[in-house]
């Protein structure tokens, strides 16, 4: 019985959308080129495929909402690594992340953002 049932769930995850996500993630446009030549016609066929997206990062300011997709080298940082620039200790329920080379002070319930301070991890 655990057999059959294990054969349904996994014929189930394959079948589902998401096992044909990856086939979806690079979209391509065939191209069909047809050139005239004198006595004769050459046809062409090209498949092209897109580039993936570019992420943008952005500038983060004050009371702005967090997300971690749009920081360039985002991690959680130590303040006390980086007291000499400026980064205090953080209050409850903060913490610092960077961003690039800037330290932020992010909510950790609710992902505002508290201070950023600019160019802090050079």
């Amino acid at each position: 019985m655990k057999k059959l049932i294990l054969s349904a769930v996994a014929a189930a995850v394959i079948a589902s959308p998401m096992a044909a996500a990856p086939a979806m993630a690079a979209p391509q446009r065939h191209e069909t080129i047809v050139r005239h030549q004198p006595g004769r016609t050459v046809v062409v066929k090209k498949t092209v495929r897109k580039a993936p997206a570019r992420v943008t990062y952005r500038h983060w300011a004050k009371g702005q909402r967090f997300d971690r997709r749009y920081a360039q080298n985002y991690r959680e940082i130590d303040y006390r690594q980086y007291r000499d620039r400026r980064l205090y200790a953080p209050p409850r329920g903060y913490h610092w992340v960077r961003s690039g080379n800037d330290a932020v002070l992010v909510a950790v319930a609710s992902g505002l953002i508290g201070a950023v301070i600019g160019g802090a991890l050079n």
